[in-house]
Parts: C-alpha cells; structure tokens; sequence
C-alpha cells in the first residue's frame, strides 16, 4: 500500500440525497389561472382566432372552405411522446387536442368541443387534462396556466372557452425556441447515429448534468430554456430537458411528477428501452443538487455524476420517490438497460477478480471515480468493510499516488471511490 495515499472516510451521499426541489416549485408552474364566468347565452358563441386546419370547429362554426388562410404557426414538436394523452379516455383524447392546438399556437378564447360536453365531460375535466398536454410537451415552455369562460342555457353548459395564460409574448417566445433549438443541435449533433437507445440515454443524462447546475431561484426554472440557455434550473427543468432531447432522439421518455422522502414535490422522467419501462432522475444525478448547490463539502471536490437514477425500477426508485397518482405508471421490473448492469458495475458479492477489471476500465479511460452498486445489504456492508475498514480500496488504485475520498448511498447500496488532491 502506498504510505501517502489517504482514505477519508466520509459517508456522503448517505445524508445528501435528501434534497427536493423547494416547496411549491412544481405546483407553482401551472397557477390555476381560472377565469370563470357563467354567461347565460341563447346560442353559443364562435371560436376566436385561427382554426386547426382541416374542417369543423365543433359543430358551431366551419373552417375556412377556401383554405385560403396559413396554419397558424405552431411550437409543438411532432416527436414528443404521447404517454399522458394515452391515458386518457378517447372523449379526454379531444379535449386534449383541443387544448394542444391552442396552447401551441399561442391560442385565446376558443371553443373546445361540445361533443364531449354532450358526453359527459365538464369543467371539472379541464385541469386535469391541461396537466396531461403540459406533461407531453415540454416545449410549450411559455405556458403558465389557463382560463376558461362557461356558456350556459338555464342550468345546461352548452359550451366552453379556452384561453392559454402565457409567461412571455408570441415575438420572445419565437426567440426564445430559436434560441432553445441551437443549444439542443448542439447537444444532439454529438450523438453517433448508430447509438443505442441506452447509449443515448445515458449522454443526454451526463450532458444535462454537466451543463446545468441546481439553483432554487433559477430564473425559468420550469421550464426547459433555464437549462439549454441559462444553464442553472430545478428538476422540473432538468426533467423537461431530458424528455424533451431524448424524444427528440426518438426514446420514448415522459415526465412523472411525484414527491421524495421529504416530502418535497419533485419531477423525474419514464423512459422505454427495447420495450422495457425505467426511471430517470437527471436531477439526483447531479452532484451539485446533492450538496444544495455546491461543488463541495467538507473540502472535497465529488464527482460531477452520479448514476444511482440511471434507468433504475419501480422498487428501487421507491426508495427515495414517491409516485404522484396524476397519471398510471408501469411497474418497470426490467434490470438490462440498468447503468450499473451494463456497466458492469452492479455485484452480488465481493468479487475481487470484477472489482479490479471496473476500476482497471476506469483508469484506462481516464475516469477520476468509480461506483459500485450491490444487489442486496449483505454484499455492501461486505464490499464496504472490505474497501474502507480493510483499505483494499489502495490495492485498486496503487500507484496512482493520490488521496481517496468515498460516499455512500444507503438507501441504493451503492459506493462511489474518487481520487482527490487534499
């Protein structure tokens, strides 16, 4: 063993993952902006603006027979993943189409369609089915919430209006896309085009990370230009960011909102990998939102990435997370896109011959830390005794001559070794 190698036995991440995104962050995206009025009315009232194109408005009104006027501009992103909209009734799918067309077009004071007032449908639907297009599209980034006026004959709604509420004006939001689109070309124009679906998940989630850092009061934090162009969010941005490159590369990702074991709202992302469900949590990924938003603690520098809420399951996400009941979720039992399983870095016991061949790979491609992650507690009290209490952590790293620091992640039996300079 090298005489001036130092082991720190600081238990880290233990105490760290403990952090959410502050009150009120993700309820506080979608104000309820209600703006109700009960409007007695002997006819209904004609949608406002430009219709979708392609025919009737909803029984009250008809496109143009001409098709003389231009599709309104539109910011919707045909590669978005449709899984809240799927979840949804198919009267609840219209309503959502509805409410898609305007908030993409920058919409006010629409009708949405009576047909699904006549099918039972009604204002206490609204709300719901909004969260759905907000969680499919997260490039509707400018939308802050909604208002709806109610038409009635005697005690009868005969038909609604819909109006997006909007953070900025139709010019900066245009330049704020451009803006958001150049930074994710550039992201994406990295990509290998033969890269696989596991491959892609795993840069955007080390892009993201590397690019952003946690800060609480973010300007935009909701939303995905905090992270392409501001570069600093909260995890509804980091969430948003991942749904919104990954479906770009066509991975099937969602956003899921729930809480974490404090209690605190927080946002994460569902992936599909060859047909296999995960989790995602770009934010707990990140090492500068473990600490609260620093780079350090207690005088040591921690990797940048952690990769515990790489494609993880149902059971281990549930350690720490708890699902919000929004939206159904799949129990994602799957294990093969894991990082640590693809990684090799995932033991079911103390296997020295597979600890040194991980940390043999990490230095020969010039990684500064390794992580190991055990299947059961048994394995990482073993692995833990053995690298921290036995220091066999040097004969891994001998020679390098350096200082190492740990952290360790109770709840996901995972330890995280990196060569440090104090």
């Amino acid at each position: 063993m090298k005489t001036q190698a130092r082991l720190f036995l600081t238990g880290l991440l233990a105490s760290l993952m403990l952090w959410g995104c502050g009150e009120g962050d993700i309820l506080g995206e979608v104000p309820r902006d209600y703006a109700i009025a009960t409007v007695e009315s002997s006819g209904a009232a004609g949608r406002k603006g430009t219709l979708p194109p392609g025919g009737q408005e909803d029984g009250s009104g008809e496109a143009d027979p001409e098709g003389t006027e231009d599709p309104p501009f539109s910011f919707l992103a045909e590669d978005a993943s449709l899984y809240a909209y799927n979840s949804l009734t198919d009267m609840e799918q219209i309503w959502y189409r509805d409410m898609e067309e305007i908030l993409g077009t920058f919409g006010t004071e629409r009708k949405i369609s009576k047909a699904c007032l006549e099918s039972g449908l009604d204002d206490s639907d609204i709300d719901r089915i909004f969260q759905c297009v907000l969680n499919d599209h997260p490039e509707l980034f400018y939308v802050e919430g909604y208002s709806y006026v109610r038409y009635t004959r005697g005690p009868k709604v005969t038909s609604i209006e819909f109006s997006g509420s909007y953070t900025m004006d139709f010019d900066t939001a245009v330049e704020r896309r451009a803006e958001i689109e150049a930074a994710a070309e550039e992201i994406l124009g990295k990509v290998d085009e033969d890269a696989s679906d596991y491959d892609k998940v795993k840069y955007v989630y080390e892009t993201l990370i590397r690019n952003t850092e946690y800060q609480l009061n973010a300007p935009d934090n909701q939303n995905i230009y905090s992270v392409f162009v501001n570069h600093t969010s909260v995890c509804q941005g980091y969430a948003k960011a991942t749904q919104y490159l990954l479906n770009r590369l066509g991975v099937e990702c969602s956003l899921v909102l729930g809480t974490v074991d404090t209690g605190e709202v927080h946002a994460w992302n569902l992936v599909k990998l060859d047909g296999s469900y995960y989790y995602v949590d770009t934010t707990w990924g990140d090492a500068s939102y473990q600490i609260g938003g620093g780079e350090e603690i207690s005088g040591f520098a921690m990797p940048e990435i952690n990769y515990d809420y790489l494609c993880v399951t149902t059971a281990e996400l549930l350690r720490t997370h708890t699902l919000s009941d929004q939206l159904p979720m799949p129990v994602c039992t799957a294990t093969e896109n894991n990082y640590y399983v693809r990684e090799g870095a995932l033991f079911l016991e103390y296997d020295r011959e597979q600890m040194s061949k991980l940390f043999e790979n990490a230095i020969n491609q010039g990684r500064p830390d390794v992580t190991v992650k055990c299947t059961d507690d048994l394995c990482y009290r073993e692995i833990l005794s053995a690298l921290v209490d036995g220091q066999e952590i040097f004969g891994y790293l001998e020679g390098s001559g350096k200082s190492v620091a740990y952290a360790q992640n109770d709840k996901q039996l995972s330890l995280t070794f990196w060569v440090t300079n104090e």
